[in-house]
């Protein structure tokens, strides 16, 4: 009987034994597991423009001694390990926090430096989580692909083309300079467009209203914004326009004769009489041209009007394209009206002749000032003039 009891004795302290060794197997294994390094949070994807310094940050627990790595996806380059840089890379850093967050700083951003990054701890076997970095670069206008200033026939088509890098890829944006504000672009079939979207700006037929200045703006949301300014300039032959084509006054009195011209390449212009001489600088003719970028105003101005002053002015205007020409008839107008008042004939005749006394009344035959001297021819046609007012006074009282 005393054996059998020790027997089951023996049996149940193995059996404790067992389960105590069981035990401790089971809690150092889940010890092991639960303290073994792990990553606490994703990686956040950076995106930081060109030039500047980027950041990614790895975060991880129960590190341990064991240690964080950093490494190029695409090269499959390490650049950090632990606390040491191992690129070559100047513009390459890291640091830390506590040992739980790792930072990988990458300074004076490239294009290159765009792509994934991971970080790894190296356990057995190894973990890792990658991150994206994504490098925005501000839009750049290219010569090449780019429009220059452009010369075009009125009437010919025409294509602004503007190219642009950046990332993201630019929006290409055509607006038209004008100091007064923003002017409308006329597109396809003559509808008007304060802008316009893309690359290429097409005109089917151009006119003179089209030239001018036109900016080619590129952008991205990434600043700065840049524009190119790209001039048009359109030829067209000479055209002429002459408000009034007759034009009366009296002798002695002043004058401008006026006509506009619109042209380019710039018209070489001119007043001439209708026998074809060329009027000259100087004297009492004196031609002005007041120039603007496509239109002139030519203007001829006549001091004192004589008899020989009266005729045909042509204007005219030439340039490679063409020529054109616009008359002017200048003809005689009659004196400014006499006063009459208590029979008195205050007529402009003679200088030299004093006033005297007739059946009609007192004629004064001396001059008078119609605010300047008149010459002789005036006086000769102020004495015609006086001598019918005479006979029909004359006869009328007869």
């Amino acid at each position: 009987m005393n054996c059998l009891c020790k027997l089951c004795l023996w049996k149940s302290g193995k059996m404790l034994l067992a389960l105590f060794v069981l035990d401790w197997l089971f809690a150092a294994s889940t010890d092991a597991t639960t303290h073994e390094p792990g990553f606490s949070a994703p990686i956040a994807n950076v995106t930081a423009p060109l030039g500047r310094e980027a950041i990614l940050a790895c975060t991880v627990h129960n590190l341990s001694t064991y240690k964080v790595a950093w490494l190029r996806v695409d090269t499959q380059t390490i650049l950090t390990i632990h606390t040491h840089v191992i690129s070559r890379s100047r513009r390459v850093g890291v640091t830390h926090s506590d040992h739980r967050t790792w930072f990988l700083h990458i300074r004076e951003l490239r294009e290159t430096d765009r792509g994934w990054y991971m970080c790894q701890i190296n356990t057995d076997p190894m973990k890792s989580q990658l991150g994206y970095l994504d490098i925005v670069v501000p839009p750049d206008i290219l010569d090449r692909g780019t429009s220059t200033d452009q010369t075009v026939r009125e009437g010919a088509p025409i294509s602004l083309t503007c190219a642009a890098t950046g990332s993201p890829q630019p929006q290409i944006t055509w607006r038209r300079e004008h100091p007064k504000g923003t002017k409308a672009i006329t597109v396809a079939d003559g509808i008007q467009v304060s802008s316009y979207e893309g690359p290429v700006l097409n005109i089917s037929r151009v006119t003179r209203q089209h030239a001018g200045a036109y900016l080619c703006i590129a952008s991205n949301g990434v600043p700065p914004t840049p524009s190119k300014r790209i001039m048009l300039t359109v030829q067209f032959p000479p055209v002429i326009n002459i408000r009034n084509q007759l034009v009366g006054a009296a002798l002695g009195s002043e004058l401008v004769l006026e006509c506009e011209t619109e042209a380019y390449p710039k018209p070489v212009s001119y007043w001439s009489r209708d026998n074809g001489e060329i009027v000259p600088v100087g004297g009492g003719l004196e031609p002005q041209k007041i120039d603007g970028s496509y239109r002139s105003v030519l203007r001829l101005a006549i001091r004192r009007v004589t008899s020989s002053d009266y005729g045909t002015y042509k204007c005219v205007s030439k340039n490679s394209l063409g020529d054109t020409e616009g008359t002017i008839k200048l003809y005689p107008m009659p004196l400014p009206a006499m006063e009459n008042k208590n029979v008195v004939q205050r007529l402009n005749i003679m200088a030299d002749k004093s006033s005297e006394s007739t059946p009609f009344g007192t004629q004064d035959f001396r001059l008078q000032d119609f605010n300047r001297a008149v010459s002789k021819d005036q006086c000769r046609y102020g004495f015609l003039f006086s001598l019918v007012i005479l006979i029909k006074i004359a006869t009328s009282r007869g």
